[in-house]
């Protein structure tokens, strides 16, 4: 049975500005995925685009893999995950301060860990960690739909990635959009865009991540969005690669890719509302 979701995106409005690199919950952002299969997932995103940057064995196997705009950190285990991560250098210091603005972690460090983590969720479910630096990880420097020179979303070759585009945001539903926006500020999320029409539509970013709250009840997953021109082309060249789980999204310049573990990859022209069926 098809579900009919929703999906507003406005982009290359004066409201965007440039994204300053600093952020309150650490030196460096990513999505972060655990998957059964490491090398499986990491051909995914490989074929999406991005480079292998860093891995090691330590303290389980795990890849991470970039785009100059986005950073993807890939890490093995059982158990399902798609999340929001920062890796901090003082992240004793980070999680202390989000304790004291009411904070409520899910999971906190235990003695003998390898490695530090603080977990949390937003009030509606997404999943945030903080993680101790000890890779020295940077934030990657390239631009994003918020920082890219507007003129520059019509030349393809400008793209930081050739394969998909430019990184939009890291999108989820909320249940109440004016109710959710003040736990994204508390954490030092500013909001650059908002809407209330075809639905209650924001975008937010603590110079680190780009965040879409989207206050619809008709999807219930996360995504990573990306958006640019000549989008048919560059699915066809996916599809070729062996990404063939495509659906449309409002016609053929507009699709969602659902990878092999089940996460979700939007490829979209953008300045449109599209209305997706899967």
């Amino acid at each position: 049975m098809k579900k009919q979701i929703t999906l507003f995106v406005l982009i290359l409005s004066g409201m965007f500005q440039m994204v300053q690199a600093q952020s309150a919950l650490g030196d460096m952002a990513c999505v972060y995925i655990q998957t059964v299969s490491l090398d499986s997932s990491a051909a995914v995103y490989s074929k999406l685009g991005f480079t292998e940057t860093g891995s090691n064995t330590f303290p389980v196997p795990w890849k991470q893999l970039s785009d100059g705009s986005l950073v993807i950190m890939l890490r093995q285990d059982e158990q399902a995950y798609m999340g929001l991560t920062y890796y901090s250098d003082s992240v004793d210091v980070v999680a202390g301060k989000l304790k004291a603005d009411g904070i409520v972690f899910t999971r906190t460090p235990a003695a003998g860990d390898a490695i530090k983590r603080y977990y949390f969720r937003s009030p509606d479910g997404f999943p945030i960690m903080l993680a101790e630096n000890l890779g020295g990880f940077k934030a990657p420097q390239g631009v994003t739909l918020l920082s890219m020179n507007q003129a520059d979303y019509n030349k393809p070759e400008k793209y930081p990635n050739q394969v998909c585009g430019v990184f939009g945001e890291y999108c989820h539903p909320v249940d109440d959009l004016n109710a959710s926006l003040p736990f994204w500020k508390k954490i030092g999320f500013t909001v650059k865009y908002q809407v209330n029409e075809p639905y209650p539509h924001a975008i937010l970013s603590d110079g680190l991540m780009i965040i879409g709250l989207h206050q619809t009840i008709h999807f219930d997953y996360p995504a990573v969005t990306y958006f640019g021109i000549n989008t048919l082309k560059r699915i066809d060249q996916l599809k070729s690669k062996g990404l063939t789980d495509f659906s449309e999204v409002m016609g053929a310049n507009n699709q969602v890719l659902k990878t092999w573990e089940g996460r979700m990859f939007y490829i979209l022209a953008g300045n449109v509302m599209l209305v997706v069926s899967l």
